[in-house]
């Protein structure tokens, strides 16, 4: 289907090229999400860790989008909300609990930052900041850099859309259009900025709709259909690396828990509502439609199951275990140095 530029599209899922193991790969990685992310939940309620923010509900959008590119040549700008992106880039749950936990193996900071500031060098990820928004012009920019340096890579940059109220996002996606930047703009819309609804920040329908003002492509999709989410994707991948530019993509999904440890959803929204988003269960969705396709089967599923509550059992004991940072550490990476402490 043609695609007009400017436009907002709504996507349906076709047929998908992924092969029967990335497929199963993948399910296993959404499994493995829900089961980090309860557990971080848990372990906060339990005063083990301080903060947690939940991704629940927003899997197939996180591993739909993030399987369309190629981790030896792009760069990623993930979110804080994205543990299935980072364990589908290679991050381990016990890399996840170190982070909560805040300990000195720590290898987002090294136990100096909150949960959720994710760094991957090996795959390119690119350590994040705190204030929501400000990965946007620094995607803009490395996708420029790329065009720059002659190299295909394509970057991708993931937030919410209480994100694209903030300046940050308009200047970074303005930019990249003008420049024709490699990058796709992948907006995990969860329906609420913290507390705030969709209707309350925008006058627009959809967060699609706002590609038009960059004269670039925009297209909303079922974010909880991985199929749906991966083909929407990989054609702004594709469109991208051959020099067409920018992409703001719209994955409509929901947060089935609060915003973060420290929010009070009731405040805001009802319980019949998240009953109603918890009946599209993504993982759900998604162990069905390869039920349907014959790469999966009940039995594979609960095996596979156990085997990732093992895995994030034993991965939650070794943070737990593992070393703390020295007081002697908390200047180092601050100030220039020849190297001290436990050498990271």
């Amino acid at each position: 289907m043609a695609r007009k530029q400017g436009a907002a599209a709504e996507a349906r899922a076709p047929a998908t090229d992924l092969p029967a193991e990335r497929l199963l790969g993948m399910y296993r990685t959404m499994v493995t999400t829900r089961a980090v992310d309860e557990r971080m939940w848990l372990l906060q309620r339990q005063g083990a860790i301080a903060f947690t923010i939940p991704c629940k509900g927003q899997e197939a959008a996180q591993i739909g989008a993030v399987a369309a590119f190629d981790p030896s040549r792009d760069w990623f700008y993930p979110y804080y909300r994205d543990v299935g992106v980072m364990l589908s880039l290679g991050m381990t749950p016990r890399d996840v609990f170190l982070g909560g936990f805040g300990k000195f193996d720590d290898p987002e900071s090294g136990g100096r930052q909150m949960p959720y500031h994710w760094s991957l060098p090996k795959a390119r990820v690119v350590t994040g900041s705190s204030p929501v928004a400000t990965q946007i012009p620094h995607a803009a920019g490395t996708g420029m850099a790329l065009q720059l340096k002659g190299e295909d890579g394509v970057v991708f940059c993931s937030f919410g859309e209480g994100s694209t109220s903030k300046g940050d996002f308009h200047e970074g996606v303005n930019f990249a259009a003008v420049r024709k930047a490699p990058v796709i703009f992948f907006c995990e819309n969860n329906q609420y900025a913290i507390s705030e609804g969709l209707e309350k920040q925008m006058a627009v329908r959809s967060v699609a709709e706002r590609a038009a003002a960059y004269g670039i492509p925009g297209e909303s999709v079922d974010g909880n259909d991985v199929f749906a989410t991966y083909a929407v994707v990989r054609r702004a991948v594709e469109r991208a690396r051959a020099g067409d530019g920018p992409t703001l993509v719209e994955a409509r999904t929901y947060r089935l828990m609060a915003h973060s440890s420290g929010d009070d959803d009731r405040n805001y929204r009802t319980r019949e509502e998240i009953a109603e988003w918890a009946k599209k269960d993504p993982i759900q969705l998604f162990k069905e439609q390869l039920i349907r396709q014959g790469v999966l089967d009940e039995a594979r599923a609960q095996a596979l199951s156990a085997e990732v509550a093992d895995e994030v059992d034993a991965a939650t004991d070794a943070a737990e275990q593992a070393p703390w940072p020295e007081v002697a550490d908390a200047t180092r990476f601050v100030y220039a140095e020849g190297g001290n402490g436990r050498g990271r």
